[in-house]
């Protein structure tokens, strides 16, 4: 078997395809909700999984990589279920349930990210790599890759647990979440989930070699759907629309970066240029327009990713606006999720 696949690319895509589909199945014939984050969590904890033990090689590298990815994976995917069994539905299903097509294209896409973003993972643990040169030696690049993933799951969890608290707290209804991580960042979830995802493939760098090298498609596939389609832009969107008239929101939205974790004293000052290349302040995140309305026309992408989609952020002080506060955590499934 290795001779024709000596990176186990296609028992990884077969399952990938055979676990979404069966979940696919099971949502599409009870129109169930809650077994689509959880489906794309667990499913990279089996691909992490599966392709250890294929190998049987057990070197180090492949020992904590499989770890990380099950400890995240697990967190991720029980903190999604749990939470949408609170929330009783998801609404990015609202317009999808009822028609099949654009509920399987929602599926499809879930089961290319999982296999995509799992790419670092799947090359570390081919049985290939345990014979290069650096498959039992710690490198620069593992250092750098578990300090990257280490914080990144760290943030990723923090945020995680301080959104969730602030949404079951009674006193917080109709407001958008300012506490802890989320005063210095309006998406300190997606930070924390791109930073474990960057970290994951450094560390693969230490064994890549020739068309291995794809693995970069991992993290590259995760920073696109975060930053500039079903991610940041569609809570932005969500967030403009419900708080547009709060000028504390509209301070808060000036002075809090969307996505690095930075003073909002410091955010504030810097000019447009490096709010825009250095932290990510794309102007498809801003949807008022010179009036501070919402502006028009502006059409909400598809997709899922594994963040928080339909959530809403906001300011540090802030009145109780009228309505339903958006759920908090999407998935890239934004994968939220990453």
């Amino acid at each position: 078997m290795y001779i024709f696949d000596e990176n186990n690319l296609a028992i990884c895509a077969i399952v990938t395809v055979g676990m979404q589909l069966v979940f696919f199945l099971v949502a599409a014939g009870f129109k169930f909700d809650k077994v689509t984050d959880f489906a794309g969590g667990t499913n990279f904890v089996v691909l992490a999984l599966l392709t250890f033990f294929l190998a049987q090689t057990w070197n180090v590298r492949q020992i904590y990589v499989t770890a990380f990815i099950v400890v995240w994976g697990l967190r991720l995917s029980g903190y999604l279920l749990y939470r949408i069994i609170k929330i009783g539905e998801d609404k990015r299903f609202d317009d999808k349930r009822t028609d099949c097509l654009r509920f399987a294209g929602f599926w499809t896409f879930q089961a290319f990210w999982v296999f995509t973003v799992s790419l670092p993972v799947i090359f570390v643990n081919a049985p290939s790599s345990a014979s290069k040169p650096n498959a039992n030696i710690w490198t620069p690049m593992d250092i750098v890759g578990i300090v990257m993933f280490v914080i990144g799951l760290a943030v990723e969890t923090v945020a995680d647990m301080q959104k969730f608290n602030f949404r079951n707290n009674p006193d917080n209804k109709g407001k958008w979440c300012d506490v802890g991580l989320w005063k210095v960042s309006r998406h300190p979830n997606y930070y924390g989930e791109l930073t474990l995802w960057w970290g994951m493939f450094i560390i693969s760098t230490s064994i890549l070699t020739g068309p291995q090298w794809t693995a970069v498609l991992g993290p590259l596939f995760i920073t696109a759907i975060l930053l500039f389609l079903s991610g940041i832009p569609m809570l932005e969107k969500s967030s403009d629309e419900r708080y547009s008239k709060n000028p504390d929101y509209l301070e808060y939205k000036q002075a809090t970066s969307p996505l690095i974790p930075l003073p909002p004293s410091l955010y504030k000052k810097l000019n447009y240029g490096l709010k825009c290349f250095v932290c990510c302040e794309f102007p498809l995140y801003n949807y008022l327009n010179k009036t501070g309305d919402v502006e028009t026309g502006t059409s909400e992408i598809g997709g899922s990713t594994g963040g928080d989609e339909n959530e809403a952020n906001g300011a540090t002080t802030q009145p109780k606006p009228n309505g339903n506060q958006a759920n908090e955590r999407t998935r890239i499934i934004t994968p939220e999720k990453i």
